[in-house]
């Protein structure tokens, strides 16, 4: 009998097909980079006051700023102008003094701003001047990236299901029509209602097409590169947030920052012609004679010769075709990983999020703050890569967790004054959770049967969208009551979060699971694999 992976040891595990296959498919996660994190940019929210329009010939007449006719505010101890409210004056029956204490401002009252506002945006349109989505709209900013996660969350669930029933190509090929689709109707609806809608259908394909992808790739080379390709995947998101500030500091205009996130989705098209479907989830399906077919291209393309005479090729005590909902909560360790693995999804969400967003609010020049930010998470995926064959699963996803969760609560109480050292814990915390978030995904597919898979990580996922829902209201929202609440919050959800991925089972050196019952009896596998060891090479004469 011989089993997938051991035919794919002879048609490369690795080799040059495999390599096309990554290289294509990364396209799909540095675009998926821009869209996920463009709101820094897209939602920037500028210095504003009240427009008024006899208080701007004054400020020009006078040299004020904007900010010196605003009425003076306590915001959490400290005195700010306001960007909500302005005095109840007529500035033109005022006196015609340029010396701001003589006309006593303390003791008039303040009426909320009546005609606009006006931006310091430095020529550059974002939503939020566009819309005017300041002071009690303030919240729909918050939807944008809220509206988003809630499509992560739909189609996590439809397109789980959609690539574990009908194909792995299928599914992101209707996920780059609709990218596309969406994305360009976004940059073109004059209303901000519509940019919210289609910022979810976006959301509903970009993500399940996100996720296929990288189930796709880590069925189709050998276990000893897989969980390489998967965290090297997943890097290309990080490479992809450095490029997202060079493209909005030149792209002023977020439209069109929009369409150049969104127009290549077109050309992903054409893949169909260039990546061949899964032949593991072929033979999932009692596929096998297309499955050995494929393989066989993917072993010539390798320039490799499979044996000759192998006729068809099948998978054993495959116990189901069709993928359910209960497998992933039916049995004990089943269950128990699917609720770990979930809590895990959350927070990597929450907090990842939540510090991306949090370079926008945070004074500073955004994008240079941005680019240093997201340069800390390319030693992420190196260090995972020299410690999980060394060390384990284990120990580094639980330690990346307490790490970012120790840095979010420490920086919360540093002075602000300590600028340095502030930024440097703060990044740690970053480089901690952006190594507990490309671990939790190739963890999830390590935990889970083959015929499930998919459906397990994009069910497991869809806390990562609740979390993602969440985020943007517990930054934006508790900011207003203290800058630094927010990461309280961060550092708490990590820490528990770090010690339930201790309660998982450690899978280095082990093999993909097939079935369920490799999950609750992992010794029966393990002893079976070491029976089949001993046995003779493969007879090239046997039948599969």
């Amino acid at each position: 009998m011989v089993t997938f992976d051991d035919l794919l040891e002879e048609a490369g595990s690795f080799g040059r097909c495999q390599k096309r296959i990554f290289a294509l498919l990364c396209l799909l996660s540095l675009l998926f980079a821009g869209v996920y994190a463009g709101i820094v940019f897209q939602g920037f929210t500028p210095d504003h006051w009240c427009r008024d329009a006899a208080a701007e010939e004054r400020r020009q007449a006078c040299g004020w700023s904007p900010a010196e006719t605003a009425p003076l505010l306590n915001s959490s101890g400290v005195l700010k102008h306001s960007s909500c409210e302005q005095y109840e004056l007529d500035w033109n029956s005022t006196e015609p003094t340029c010396d701001l204490r003589e006309l006593d401002l303390s003791s008039l009252t303040l009426t909320a701003c009546k005609d606009g506002w006006e931006y310091r945006s430095e020529g550059r349109k974002t939503f939020v001047t566009e819309f005017d989505l300041v002071c009690s709209d303030g919240w729909l900013v918050d939807m944008f990236q809220s509206s988003l996660n809630v499509g992560f969350l739909i189609g996590s669930f439809a397109f789980g299901y959609f690539a574990d029933r009908f194909g792995r190509i299928k599914s992101l090929l209707l996920s780059n029509t609709i990218n596309f689709v969406a994305g360009i109707a976004m940059a073109v609806v004059p209303n901000y209602i519509s940019i919210l809608v289609l910022r979810a259908v976006l959301g509903f394909s970009i993500k399940g097409g996100w996720m296929t992808a990288y189930v796709l790739l880590t069925e189709i080379v050998g276990v000893e590169y897989r969980r390489t390709v998967g965290i090297l995947f997943q890097m290309i998101f990080s490479v992809g947030l450095l490029i997202l500030p060079l493209l909005a500091y030149f792209i002023t205009d977020w439209r069109w920052l929009q369409v150049v996130f969104t127009a290549p989705f077109i050309i992903f098209l054409s893949y169909y012609r260039f990546i061949p479907e899964s032949p593991r989830w072929l033979i999932s399906q009692n596929s096998s004679p297309r499955a050995l077919k494929i393989t066989e291209a993917i072993a010539q393309e390798n320039r490799k010769t499979l044996s000759t005479k192998l006729e068809r090729l099948t998978q054993d005590e495959v116990e189901s075709t069709s993928a359910s909902l209960l497998d992933l909560i039916r049995t004990p360790k089943m269950r128990k990983h699917t609720f770990i693995l979930m809590f895990n999804w959350f927070t990597s969400a929450v907090v990842y999020q939540g510090l991306i967003m949090r370079v926008g609010i945070t004074e500073g020049n955004i994008y240079t703050d941005f680019l240093i930010s997201s340069l800390v998470e390319l030693p992420a995926a190196f260090l995972i890569l020299l410690t999980i064959e060394r060390i384990g699963r284990r120990l580094p996803f639980a330690s990346a967790n307490i790490i970012a969760g120790v840095s979010c609560l420490v920086t919360a109480f540093i002075p602000d004054s300590m600028s340095w050292l502030k930024t440097t814990v703060a990044c740690i915390g970053r480089l901690g959770i952006t190594m507990t978030f490309e671990m939790v995904v190739f963890v999830n597919t390590e935990l889970y049967p083959t015929y499930i898979r998919n459906l397990g990580v994009s069910v497991c996922s869809t806390l990562c969208d609740i979390g993602g829902i969440v985020s943007p209201f517990l930054l934006y929202r508790l900011a207003v009551i203290w800058l630094e609440l927010p990461l309280i919050i961060f550092g708490v959800v990590a820490l528990i979060a770090g010690g339930l991925v201790l309660l998982l089972p450690e899978t280095r050196g082990v093999s993909l699971p097939d079935t369920i019952d490799d999950i609750e009896f992992p010794d029966r596998k393990k002893s079976q694999e070491e029976y089949q060891s001993t046995k003779k090479p493969l007879n090239t004469q046997e039948t599969v």
